[in-house]
């Protein structure tokens, strides 16, 4: 490594900094001004008030909750930065640090044993030192096509991992190799090449039909034997996977990274802590098998697009200005699914193209649930490495394992062979290290390892940390790392969403509330962001209901809550309508988005604040007064061909459950009646001229509802294919438009 040259550089948006900054200043004047206007009123005498009180109270306590919303966003645009790295500058592969790479799947019917595999492989063919590198696969199910599947990964990547170093070859997930548009098929002019393309292809082929067979034959005994009762109640399993009875694998002897099948003992009494215990279960059975310093997270359909991932990451972590107060390197979420229109921004774009950008600059990024390389020794609580403590404090926080103990050494280095006795006794080892009572009476997930508190773990881990004094670095390259599978139909995206909005908000409001937390151990920029996202969902679904209804019902009854046209108080209003709109225009349009983009987000950002934000805030209440319990569905990753076809059309697709689609029908046919019922109340009027003036902005935010909102309306109305909003939610929903409308116009006067 060539001392007089760095690894990496960080470029600070100037041209954004100022942009944001002017924004910010110019929007917190208006809102200023908003403010004033309205409590101005509230200081009016009762006596020369001619409109009700409680609906310009209620509407002033939402503009103040996206007022709130907007001030702790702008934290993300203080001071957004890139990076560039240059791997060619690190030093031999001898001082390379080794690597663990964590893939966590639980379920064979949602997530394809295929797609698994092609992650898994794709791991194992990263551009690193061999020796360095090892793989482990944790499924939840106990699922033995997961198993088999490792397996015949294991047999696949000795001819695949050769094949990809001979070659060069960038592409290193086999499915996407041989299915991509062929700008890294290699050069078919040389007939050796294409000999060996032909022959890896066909063991390809043979590979997915092993396991493809395999899978369709374990979904229908799941489902006849009603699926639930293994993947809830199984023992610890931990397997080496390497040669199994192969002649011809015995005569071919290969370099390979170390791949490990492991699937925790669950049992019904124990509670598994989701993702973040199998996380946690990994983190202690590969301190055993291989301690490496870094850890490697990716989803199980968040295969390696580019075999670099890892020394790109390295040119943070080796060096020693940054390394010791370095916990991860977080890559984005990309996804090869994603259509030209997005409906249902699947994509995250806000967040991996602005927001990450603009934490970047302040101390690093959230950690995002996958594709970050992580030390290890973050993740041990910091008395762990002191000196003098004694043995029975350590195993308060890591468990009663002598052995795993040592492992918390700096200096510990596994001693695990591919056979004979250590071997064994370490094996046997690291099953008790994955039994479901292993952490009892330990601080593991509340001190130790991945956080347990919520159902997003990667949210709550990240804050700890950062909370703690390490820092982040957000690396996105031009070349996707990482690339995945995105949910790509409404029902499954709004169940995404709930669950995260659950997460968030069960943060919110427990002891970890950013806004308690977090001010005396991190800036207030960075509180600031750590506070936006955990307050997302209740910042959004309130305010939006509240928009959604109060200026409508208000309409209906002749009640203004906004000035006149020709008064000057009306351009408050208004240049904060257009001030949002422009900023967020600006942020997709320098992303590469287009208009369509900025209608589309829009959209879908009202849509997921009355469903999914809602929910998932009210779920997080309910949990937090234990009238129910905490629960995690896995996203279903099983293409549907049908609804794809849809979402690359940008047609939605509305066969999702009553609960998601009812509000939707309902505030739209509620907007509907309030801006017919309030123009006709306005013509019938003798004093049409006022009249009109001062419902100006009311019938504008119902009008601008209905426009946005489109797609629902033409999902009630327009649409009778079978992906439409059915009759009988279109008809409930009247139901409900009827009580709203009722009691509106009971309890505003």
């Amino acid at each position: 490594m060539d001392k007089t040259l760095p690894l990496h550089l960080c470029h600070v948006h100037n041209f954004s900094i100022i942009i944001n900054r002017s924004y910010a200043i110019l929007h917190s004047i208006a809102i200023a001004f908003l403010i004033y206007y309205r409590v101005s009123f509230l200081f009016q005498e009762t006596k020369n008030r001619t409109i009700p009180t409680l609906p310009w109270l209620l509407i002033f306590t939402f503009e103040l909750l996206l007022s709130l919303a907007w001030l702790l966003r702008q934290a993300y645009g203080w001071r957004p930065v890139s990076r560039t790295v240059f791997p060619e500058r690190l030093p031999g592969d001898d001082i390379l640090p080794a690597i663990d790479v964590f893939i966590c799947t639980a379920d064979p019917s949602k997530e394809p044993t295929v797609e698994v595999m092609n992650t898994v492989i794709s791991a194992m063919a990263l551009d690193y030192p061999l020796e360095k590198l090892h793989v482990y696969l944790s499924d939840d199910g106990g699922s033995d096509v997961t198993l088999l599947g490792a397996k015949e990964a294991w047999n696949f990547a000795r001819s695949w991992i050769p094949f990809c170093r001979r070659y060069g070859i960038k592409t290193s997930c086999p499915e996407a190799y041989f299915s991509g548009p062929g700008d890294d098929h290699g050069d078919f002019q040389c007939s050796e090449f294409k000999a060996e393309w032909r022959k890896i292809e066909k063991k390809y082929e043979t590979f997915r039909e092993r396991v493809t067979r395999a899978r369709g034959e374990h979904c229908k005994v799941a489902e006849a034997a009603a699926a639930t009762t293994n993947s809830r109640d199984h023992p610890a399993v931990i397997k080496v996977i390497q040669d199994y009875s192969n002649e011809e694998l015995q005569e071919d002897q290969v370099e390979m990274p170390l791949l490990v099948y492991v699937s925790r003992e669950k049992r019904p009494s124990h509670h598994h802590n989701f993702k973040a215990g199998a996380l946690n279960v990994l983190l202690r059975v590969s301190a055993m098998m291989s301690n490496s310093p870094y850890i490697l997270v990716l989803d199980c359909d968040m295969y390696c697009n580019d075999p670099t991932s890892a020394r790109q990451a390295m040119c943070y972590h080796f060096d020693p200005e940054i390394s010791p107060s370095l916990a991860f390197v977080q890559f984005p979420q990309t996804f090869r699914n994603i259509s030209e229109d997005d409906i249902y921004d699947s994509q995250i774009r806000s967040l991996f193209k602005i927001h990450w950008h603009g934490l970047d600059g302040l101390r690093g990024p959230f950690l995002s649930g996958t594709n970050f390389y992580l030390k290890r020794a973050a993740l041990w609580d910091s008395f762990s490495t002191q000196e003098g403590i004694d043995l029975a404090a350590l195993k308060r926080s890591f468990g009663p394992s002598n052995e795993f103990i040592k492992a918390l050494g700096q200096d510990y280095k596994p001693t695990f062979i591919n056979d004979g006795e250590s071997s064994s006794m370490l094996l046997e080892e690291a099953k008790v290290l994955a039994s479901s009572s292993y952490e009892n009476q330990t601080t593991w997930g509340t001190k130790v390892g991945f956080m347990y508190f919520c159902v997003l773990e990667d949210y709550l881990t990240g804050f700890v940390l950062h909370r703690k004094g390490w820092k982040s670095v957000y690396l996105n390259p031009p070349r996707p790392q990482f690339l995945g599978t995105s949910t790509t139909n409404f029902n499954d995206r709004s169940i995404q969403w709930t669950r995260c909005a659950s997460g968030l908000v069960e943060v919110a409001i427990s002891r970890f509330c950013p806004l308690i937390y977090g001010p005396l151990r991190l800036s207030l920029l960075q509180t600031m962001c750590y506070a936006e996202l955990a307050f997302l969902p209740l910042l959004s679904c309130l305010p939006l209901w509240g928009f959604a209804l109060i200026p409508q019902l208000c309409l209906l009854n002749g009640i203004p809550l906004y000035p006149e046209v020709s008064d000057p108080n009306f351009s408050i209003f208004l240049f904060i309508f257009v001030s949002s709109l422009s900023k967020s225009l600006y942020e997709i349009l320098i992303t590469g988005g287009r208009i369509r983009t900025w209608k589309n987000e829009w959209r879908i950002w009202m849509i997921k604040a009355v469903t999914c934000l809602s929910y998932g805030s009210l779920d997080a209440v309910l949990l937090k007064l234990g009238m129910r319990e905490a629960s995690f569905l896995p996203t279903n990753k099983v293409t549907d061909y049908e609804q794809f076809k849809l979402y690359e059309m940008g047609v939605f697709d509305f066969r999702a459950a009553t609960m998601f689609l009812a509000p939707l029908a309902t505030i739209i046919q509620v907007n509907v009646a309030s801006i017919v019922g309030g123009v006709v109340r306005i013509m019938v009027m003798e004093d049409n001229g006022d009249q009109w003036k001062k419902m100006v902005g009311q019938i504008f935010l119902s009008f601008y509802i209905l426009i946005t909102n489109y797609a629902v309306i033409e999902g009630m109305i327009i649409r009778k294919d079978k992906a439409s909003i059915p009759s009988s939610v279109t008809l409930l929903s009247a139901v409900f438009s009827v009580i709203i409308l009722s009691l509106g116009s009971s309890i505003l006067y």
